[in-house]
């Protein structure tokens, strides 16, 4: 029998997750997979561009080099837009007007940036002035090292995780950073005001000017940008402006394709689309309701859609993901799970200001479970709170006891470490004892450190203090 023609259009974190979900389950014997990507060669971590805008090589964060497809049986062709699909035909159109026939199609498009319409940011090819950069792709960073010069002064438009990062590295590299963010604190989007506030005194401290409630409504420039002017009437020079004001689904394929589309592209409980043999993952998709901007929900997509498209798990299906995040955030520890604010009369809220320490708790709690959580500054307490959210347990009398790690710890085989792979700390320490003593070997036998990365320091203080292969047992002293 003829293999079936899969069609996967995007090779971001979405496919590249995809793929790995699909060849565990043996579809190259019943699909030929084809993966279209915009960008040249093969996918890499995008959360990680802060190490190639701060110096390192691409080849650092690619996940999927050439090798991988052909050693998989993909195809892969990059450099190609795709614009739509003829759904009756079942055929994909690519922007050199090429048509292709496909059996099955998933689009993992992924998510774009927004880019404000700023006054004289333009030239009058409609391209960006010399100076002015979208942070996305390791080509805007590659393009902002060149530019980047120590003692140059740069604005960066836009105060979440991105905007952060982006200003963190341009810092480091002796910039002179100011970020300017719309909404009254910064990352507004995970944080409520107070752990906003508290970040925003930390992120000051290492040097970066930080002015919130306030927009960037015109960009100065001649040859080359010079400066901005904010919408208070004030303005600053600056050699370097980096846009980073945030993604939105991307959805223009399948607009263009007559898909359904609300604010992504709507999906059911198997990932299809309303048309048939058409389905979507990852930021694209939008799901009873919901998009999301991580990479967890999109591993967890991963793994519905490839049961699904080999038949692997009939009865499988896809109910929403639970939001957490734990990464460093301009060189400050911040973690998020569920919501940052009470919904209900009788949710109770725990909070912990440590101005001195510059540490902020906050736990939501309904009907004795955890429904939310926000650490700043201190997060040891993550790994015992993301397990008890993640499986709904519940909590002591006193909620306040989650927050003192010592005397109410996670149980050690079962702690998540990795939470966008769902690692535990067992399985660290066995895969460690099987041999896997490093970072790449680990990422290997558990996925740990594949997704966000933001795990890797815990994960490299687990390896070195884990027994190793041939060790002898610990044993407990009498």
């Amino acid at each position: 029998m003829s293999k079936k023609k899969l069609f996967i259009i995007g090779n971001g974190m979405a496919a590249c997750r995809l793929l790995d979900e699909l060849a565990a389950r043996g579809a190259a014997f019943q699909y030929e997979i084809t993966v279209f990507g915009e960008e040249q060669g093969g996918a890499y971590n995008r959360i990680m561009l802060g190490k190639v805008l701060a110096g390192g090589s691409p080849d650092d964060i690619v996940t999927k080099p050439l090798e991988w497809y052909d050693r998989h049986n993909v195809r892969l062709i990059d450099r190609t837009r795709v614009v739509k699909l003829d759904t009756l035909r079942k055929q994909v159109e690519t922007a050199d007007g090429q048509l292709r026939s496909y059996d099955v199609a998933v689009l993992a498009t992924g998510s774009q940036p927004v880019v404000p319409s700023l006054e004289g940011m333009n030239d009058e090819n409609g391209e960006l002035k010399p100076g002015i950069f979208v942070y996305r792709t390791i080509g805007d960073c590659m393009r902002m090292r060149e530019r980047a010069r120590s003692g140059d002064s740069a604005i960066v438009v836009g105060g979440g995780l991105l905007g952060l990062e982006a200003a963190k590295v341009l810092a480091d590299r002796g910039l002179h950073v100011t970020v300017v963010q719309l909404k009254k604190t910064l990352m507004n989007a995970q944080l409520d005001e107070i752990g906003g506030e508290m970040l925003e005194r930390q992120i000051e401290r290492t040097g970066i000017f930080v002015r919130t409630g306030r927009t960037v409504e015109a960009v100065y420039a001649e040859e080359r940008v010079k400066g901005v002017y904010l919408d208070d009437g004030t303005n600053r020079p600056a050699d370097i402006v980096v846009l980073a004001c945030g993604v939105r689904p991307r959805t223009d394929v399948a607009k263009a394709s007559g898909l359904p589309v609300n604010r992504g592209i709507i999906v059911n409980d198997t990932l299809a689309t309303e048309v048939p043999s058409v389905y979507a993952l990852g930021e694209c998709a939008e799901h009873q309701g919901k998009t999301y901007g991580i990479v967890a929900p999109a591993w967890e997509q991963a793994a519905v859609l490839a049961d699904v498209l080999t038949g692997r798990n009939s009865a499988t299906t896809y109910r929403g993901s639970k939001l957490y995040t734990r990464l460093k955030v301009a060189g400050v520890e911040v973690a998020t799970m569920g919501i940052s604010e009470p919904e209900r009369p009788e949710d109770d809220v725990l909070q912990i200001v440590q101005d001195r320490k510059d540490t902020y708790r906050k736990l939501i709690v309904r009907d004795r479970r955890l429904v939310g959580a926000i650490l700043v500054g201190d997060t040891s307490a993550a790994g015992a709170l993301v397990q008890c959210f993640d499986r709904g347990d519940l909590l002591p009398e006193d909620p306040l006891e989650l927050l003192c790690p010592t005397s109410v710890a996670a149980d050690p085989a079962t702690r998540i470490v990795c939470n966008c792979n769902k690692v535990t700390e067992g399985q660290i320490y066995e895969a460690v004892a099987q041999g896997a003593e490093t970072i790449e070997a680990l990422g290997v036998a558990t996925k740990a450190c594949t997704g966000c990365g933001s795990c890797k320091t815990e994960v490299t203080q687990l390896i070195a203090r884990a027994p190793k292969r041939g060790a002898l047992p610990l044993v407990a002293a009498s």
